[in-house]
């Protein structure tokens, strides 16, 4: 099926189609976003003289949703600029402009008979082969399609995104009785393709995939909670970070999603899912319905599982719900001696084994849990899917797992994950125990840097399908490995071009990784055509390693300091200034060095959710790594004919003054951490590091000359220098910034004007180094300077002093 999707209508604006809706948005495509007219005035309108005829008030609903949603936080677009690619509208008024649109999304209210109402009016005015679907999350497809016209059935299925739309990745794609083979196909490869998402055909049954398990889980739990003693402390504590899931966890999850969405999708699997084997758990516990009776929905209602008081003095207080009592109290620290023995465990996937053989109720709690989601798992197949990778699918990209359920398995072990089932009481589904008599050993294997997993029906192991765009350092690290160190791991991927993965915590870069920098570009000048810097890991880069730092500075090691700056600064010319091109492949979090890295590269290939700044200013000093000479110089390079050069000059200054972070990498374009016409943009973050090699290997078969060191970088000296002083003592006497911040930013604009100089003035970039290696480490030498970086290593937040 050849398709370009160049417009959507929405049909909906709640939070949801909202989302839908900013987030094609996101990727260039035009929006039609329509919602009902208003019945009355409100009384603004009344103030006004308006009517019900005036076009204001007949798309007020709509346009309120979407302004609501383009102020929230985390924001649901990419760029606020994009909002405008979304028009809006009304079902009475607008609703014959669908017939222009490729696609129609139906995101309304959750009943069959208002939905079914929808879809005669758009069927109405409907194009012959545009697509059709459904943001449902639970009723039935079939029923959707009953009574429709063949073209419409042909093109009609579910499409389920998840709340928030621009964040989470599964995309549910729930075939209708007489959808056509090329529409899944086209939507299961759009998907991925352009929306950033992992696509996962599911079936048609009650709650489809992600929520039958999502939620079962979240049941289970509830039910674990009475049976085990536990707190809601101690729940959150076991089912957060440390086995990969979200900070959130259980409970405070359920706070943010809202526990009457939790209830609705509950109730819909106990009224339609009688033969499922685990019926009963999902009644609501007893709580569960006193907390709805109160009210207590979670954050919409300002308390759920856990309440925010304010005090009289101003402070305020987390209080979280006693379960036993039913009332508010002070929240309490939980610890478990098991989660001690996995703290030297960094890899999530190495913990479950450790986890599960706990003493402690921990223990207790791993065991029970972990038996009762293999033994639900097993027998969802194949009833709610016939392949099993996409259940773990589901769950990673939908409910923020690091690993699936089968994956956890397979770290536990098949026959001991067997054994955890049947001490629960339960048992595992059939064709496990015939795949264990098979002689198979685990569901996934890796074979030639592919990903395979266990086909049920012929009992052996398939190539996961869709791999081809991807590629997945876990499968190659070992088998393509080039060179590795404590810092590093450099692989070949192929045709030419080498990647350098980080192996530091939180991919720091400190002495090693800077090492392993420096080999890898050794080895591919020698040998290879090109090199990517990239990593999956969940966040790009943190910076630098300030533990490594403070220790010099405290120790008062200034020559040591010192070596270590220029071997940064240095490692970072030697990225742009290779005989081979380097490309960067920032994503989450490319904050400090991970930032004045990805600068320093030939080009950047980023993932649109990439969170990338200089915030060196909070732990006291400035970039410290070429990055204070790459903004002056950036600067400089933007100067044109007529322009006021100070006041470029003042925008990238304040980008590092300020410790600006983008909050998307389209963002960081306008602060100028990334380059129009240079770097680029990729939507799936599982692309980025094929994308990435592509791109190097581009690259280098356009003749790629090593480039000659910029001498012609044009500096403002005291005119700028004077600007930006007289700037920050207005600030400090303003008491926006304190006297140390004053002094961090003089140094920075020091660096930024080049220095004192009495006239405008070309120079090296080499100079602006020197600069800004001598402003750092004498911050290094400042009390305050210290305190920062201790509160930052102890706390992870910044101080101000």
């Amino acid at each position: 099926m050849n398709k370009h999707i160049k417009k959507v209508a929405v049909i909906g604006s709640g939070i949801m189609g909202s989302g839908i809706a900013c987030h094609f948005a996101n990727i260039g495509v035009e929006v039609l976003l329509l919602d009902i007219v208003p019945k009355a005035l409100d009384d603004k309108e009344k103030a006004q003289g308006l009517t019900l005829q005036d076009k204001v008030v007949r798309n007020r609903i709509v346009n309120t949703a979407l302004t609501t949603a383009l102020k929230s936080k985390p924001s649901p677009i990419y760029h606020q600029k994009f909002a405008s690619r979304i028009t809006t509208g009304n079902l009475e008024d607008d609703i014959a402009k669908v017939a222009k649109v490729d696609w129609i999304i139906e995101v309304v209210v959750e009943r069959l008979d208002i939905k079914n109402n929808v879809f005669d009016s758009l069927e109405k005015h409907r194009t012959p082969g545009t697509l059709i679907t459904s943001n449902t999350s639970g009723i039935p497809i079939k029923f959707m399609s009953e009574g429709r016209s063949e073209d419409f059935q042909r093109h009609f299925c579910g499409t389920h995104f998840f709340n928030p739309a621009r964040y989470l990745k599964l995309f549910e794609i729930i075939p209708g009785p007489k959808t056509a083979p090329e529409v899944l196909a086209f939507l299961n490869g759009y998907g991925e393709q352009f929306l950033g998402k992992t696509s996962v055909v599911a079936k048609d049954t009650p709650a489809f995939i992600g929520n039958r398990i999502g939620i079962f889980s979240i049941q289970s739990l509830f039910h674990m909670v009475n049976d085990l003693g536990m707190t809601v402390e101690e729940v959150d504590k076991l089912t957060g970070p440390v086995i990969g899931r979200p900070k959130s966890a259980t409970f405070r999850t359920v706070d943010v999603v809202g526990l009457d969405t939790l209830i609705h999708v509950a109730n819909g699997i106990y009224d339609n899912c009688d033969a499922d084997e685990r019926h009963e758990l999902f009644k609501l516990p007893g709580f569960i319905n006193s907390m709805m009776e109160n009210k207590w929905l979670g954050s919409k209602t300002g308390q759920g599982f856990y309440k925010k008081v304010a005090h009289k003095d101003g402070s305020s207080e987390i209080l979280t719900l006693d379960l036993g009592t039913m009332e508010y109290r002070q929240a309490k620290k939980a610890s478990f001696a098991t989660l001690e023995t996995t703290k030297t465990i960094d890899k999530v996937i190495d913990r479950f084994p450790v986890l599960i053989d706990g003493k402690d109720k921990a223990g207790d709690f791993y065991r029970k849990s972990f038996g009762a989601l293999f033994a639900y798992v097993s027998h969802r197949i194949p009833e709610i899917s016939d392949q099993l990778y996409k259940i773990d699918d589901a769950m990673k990209a939908g409910f923020g797992w690091e690993h699936g359920p089968f994956q956890i398995w397979d770290a536990i072990g098949l026959e001991k994950g067997i054994g955890l089932i049947e001490a629960e009481g339960l048992e595992p589904a059939q064709w496990i125990t015939k795949m264990r008599d098979s002689g198979a050993t685990s569901f996934y294997t890796v074979k030639d840097g592919a990903s395979y997993y266990y086909n049920i029906p012929d009992k052996s192991a398939q190539k996961i399908p869709g791999q081809d765009a991807f590629i997945i350092l876990d499968n190659i690290r070992q088998s393509n490995q080039v060179f590795q160190n404590s810092g590093v791991v450099v692989q070949d991927l192929g045709d030419g071009i080498l990647n350098v993965e980080f192996q530091s915590k939180m991919n720091t870069i400190g002495g090693d990784v800077l090492a392993g920098l420096n080999k890898a570009i050794d080895i591919a000048e020698k040998d290879f055509q090109g090199l990517v810097v990239g990593n999956q890991a969940a966040n790009f880069s943190v910076g630098a390693n300030i533990g490594m730092i403070f220790m010099m500075a405290v120790e008062q090691e200034y020559d040591e300091l010192n070596a270590a700056i220029k071997m940064f600064q240095d490692t970072m010319m030697r990225m742009r200034y290779s005989a081979i091109p380097t490309v960067s492949a920032p994503h989450g979090m490319c904050l400090g060095g991970g930032c004045e890295l990805s600068m320093h590269a030939d080009m950047v290939v980023a993932a649109a959710e990439t969170y990338i700044g200089l915030v060196e200013f909070g732990v006291g000093v400035i970039p410290g790594g070429g990055g204070s000479k790459e903004m002056a110089l950036r600067a400089a390079d933007t100067f044109k004919k007529n322009d006021v050069e100070l006041n470029v000059l003042q925008e990238y200054f304040l980008t590092i003054g300020m410790a600006k972070v983008s909050t998307s990498a389209y963002e960081a374009f306008d602060l100028g951490l990334l380059q129009k016409g240079k770097d680029v943009v990729v939507v799936n973050k599982d692309r980025q590091i094929a994308t990435a090699k592509a791109y190097a290997q581009l690259l280098a078969a356009g003749g790629y000359t090593q480039p000659p060191k910029r001498k012609d970088v044009k500096v403002l000296g005291k005119q700028a220098l004077g600007m930006f002083l007289v700037g920050t003592d207005a600030m400090q006497a303003s008491h926006y910034i304190s006297a140390h911040d004053k002094k961090i930013a003089n140094k920075l604009a020091y660096v930024m004007a080049g220095g004192d100089l009495s006239e405008p003035t070309y120079v090296s970039e080499q100079y602006l180094l020197d600069l800004e290696r001598e402003a750092f480490l004498s911050l290094c030498t400042e009390r305050k300077t210290l305190e920062r970086i201790q509160h930052m290593l102890k706390t992870g937040k910044p101080l101000r002093n």
